[in-house]
């Protein structure tokens, strides 16, 4: 099953907006394989699409997170909300029919109030320039622990409106 058998693309695109709308996140929904299945992307700040534009960025640092973090949330069919390699917030909420994985929705690229961007993990893993790195990360937007509970729990709510059905069927 497809996250397009259960609504139209319309719909998953409106959840992204409105996670983006509220927080500012770069919101995706993704398929089971973890491709994104909008061609919306709007990054949380100008970081992120430094990291993603090398090769070793986008493997090593955007994927492996989304990877790890959308199997953690398969394997216990709830939220998980970690911070990715770079330092930065990442939101998956699975989304089953049944007992069906089927996709997961979520954001990325804010700092928690106590976080920070690992400059030198970046720099080691892309070669990007630290000074270049540190002055991106300056400019980094910060989310609240209270602000990813109650996240969290929006995007939850609307994917079980949009599925119909809890994980228990």
């Amino acid at each position: 099953m497809k996250l397009t058998d259960l609504q139209p693309l319309e719909k998953w695109a409106a959840l992204e907006a409105a996670i983006r709308e509220k927080t500012g996140l770069r919101a995706r929904v993704y398929d089971v394989d973890g491709v994104g299945i909008t061609d919306e992307s709007a990054h949380a700040n100008d970081l992120c699409p430094e990291i993603r534009s090398t090769p070793k960025g986008l493997t090593f640092i955007c994927a492996v997170a989304h990877q790890n973090l959308a199997a953690m949330a398969q394997n216990t069919g709830k939220p998980v909300v970690e911070e990715c390699d770079a330092g930065l917030i990442k939101i998956v909420v699975p989304i089953f029919v049944g007992d069906e994985f089927v996709g997961a929705a979520g954001g990325c690229g804010l700092l928690t109030a106590d976080g920070e961007v690992d400059d030198f993990m970046i720099n080691k893993t892309t070669d990007l320039p630290e000074a270049r790195i540190a002055e991106l990360a300056a400019k980094i937007d910060t989310i609240s622990a209270d602000a990813l509970e109650a996240l969290t729990a929006f995007i939850a709510a609307e994917i079980q409106r949009l599925v119909g059905k809890d994980r228990s069927g």
